[in-house]
């Protein structure tokens, strides 16, 4: 069966070398050209993945992707001329799963709307997982911390979603930026140091003396499978790239 996809973009002729591409390889295509009419067809055929512009003429494509986010987990992967790392880490906070900026080659957008589908039917290998005061519940998308529900964006979740799937093992840094993020952000380290460091005042007791999420310098990242009641000092982050 085909998978479907809404594209919302509001430049015809973009729109209209999508939908030919798209149809090629297979794809059945939904298009619209601005946000109210793109929600709308999103509540109307229900596509397996939406193609998202953020600069729309009625409304912000932020909007549109808090209006989408609000009823339907179906994966946005933004299009946008925006390349402001503030604009791509909003809108993968708002829910969108991946960002590609303009220009771009269709084959590396063909293959991030296929991963984005396929995220989607991966299921999870268990309703939840207790470490530690910690409860990962991998069917709600949530986190308890001793009962209490620690409240996570979803780019957040996607990173302790990934390092609890691999519980006490190392992933390394490419790996993470790769499926959280989306490919060719492989370098963009300085992302994993600020969401690092977001997660453990949420989760940790001392984010100073992390006991869960581990950074191995230089490396990646774990989340510890015993951990234990004090650690030692957490290692000094590794250097942004050419800094």
């Amino acid at each position: 069966m085909k998978k479907r996809v809404l594209v919302i973009d509001d430049e015809p002729a973009l729109a209209r070398a999508l939908a030919i591409n798209l149809r090629a390889a297979g794809w059945d295509v939904v298009t619209a050209a601005d946000g109210r009419s793109g929600l709308a067809a999103a509540a109307d055929t229900h596509p397996d993945v939406v193609l998202l512009d953020l600069g729309l003429p009625d409304m912000d494509g932020t909007e549109v992707l808090a209006g989408l986010r609000g009823w339907t987990t179906v994966p946005v992967v933004v299009l946008s001329a925006r390349q402001h790392g503030e604009d791509k880490i909003e809108a993968l906070d708002l829910g969108a799963d991946d960002y590609v900026t303009k220009p771009f080659a269709m084959n590396e957008l063909m293959a991030r709307l296929r991963a984005a589908v396929r995220r989607v039917h991966q299921a999870p290998p268990a309703e939840s997982l207790e470490v530690g005061d910690l409860l990962v519940d991998f069917a709600r998308k949530r986190v308890l911390k001793k009962g209490e529900e620690v409240r996570l964006t979803p780019t957040e979740w996607a990173f302790l979603d990934l390092l609890a799937r691999n519980l006490g093992k190392l992933v390394p840094r490419e790996e993470i930026l790769r499926k959280v993020w989306g490919p060719g952000t492989e370098n963009q380290t300085h992302y994993l140091r600020v969401y690092a460091a977001q997660l453990r005042r949420k989760i940790e007791d001392d984010p100073a003396h992390p006991r869960y999420l581990i950074t191995s310098s230089g490396l990646g990242y774990l989340l510890e499978s015993q951990p234990a009641a004090e650690t030692s000092p957490e290692p000094t982050p590794e250097p942004t790239p050419g800094a």
